[in-house]
């Protein structure tokens, strides 16, 4: 898949590495910071941060922040590669939140994702009591509700008792669908 059109997995996977690297130290945390005090928007500090890191692999940036749009189609097939995009995406907009929010405001956030993956652990373990068909069902019930709620806070949850009306809906068949 690779083509002198995109970078090469190793030169993403640097990328990724190396940047994750940078975002972690307290000095480019401050740098970001800074920006965002200066009413600059922190994806702009990020974004040159990439840029830095290119000139570094002896990349052209404008060429390798176009290769960063396009890795999903490239490499679709491989998995940890795309595994590893992600986390660089959700790096970058972990750096840019702890920027915008502050070190209190996003320890505070942090807290809050963590019991947030704590219940949506919790329910997947129970959705596990359930059939295939019947875990379908109830997916297919939380994308509705996510997406209904934009993806905003608790809309990733559902309760035991939501999940047991949601499966007693699906085998009534005064509730089934026509």
């Amino acid at each position: 898949m690779e083509s002198t059109e995109m970078l090469s997995r190793e030169q993403l996977i640097n990328l990724f590495d190396r940047f994750s690297e940078l975002t972690s130290r307290p000095d480019v945390k401050k740098r970001i910071a800074d920006a965002v005090n200066d009413n600059q928007e922190a994806v702009a500090v990020t974004t040159t941060i990439q840029e830095e890191i290119f000139l570094e692999m002896g990349v052209d940036p404008i060429f390798g922040l176009a290769s960063l749009g396009k890795i999903n189609m490239a490499f679709d097939k491989d998995q940890d590669l795309m595994i590893r995009f992600y986390g660089f995406v959700a790096k970058e907009e972990l750096a840019c939140e702890e920027a915008e929010l502050g070190p209190e405001k996003f320890a505070e956030r942090l807290v809050a994702l963590e019991n947030l993956h704590q219940k949506q652990s919790e329910m997947l373990q129970y959705m596990r009591n359930f059939g295939i068909d019947d875990q379908s069902a109830i997916l297919e019930k939380l994308r509705q509700q996510m997406e209904n709620e934009n993806f905003e806070g608790e809309s990733s949850l559902l309760s035991a008792e939501q999940m047991q009306e949601i499966v007693k809906r699906r085998v009534s068949p005064l509730f089934q669908p026509r």
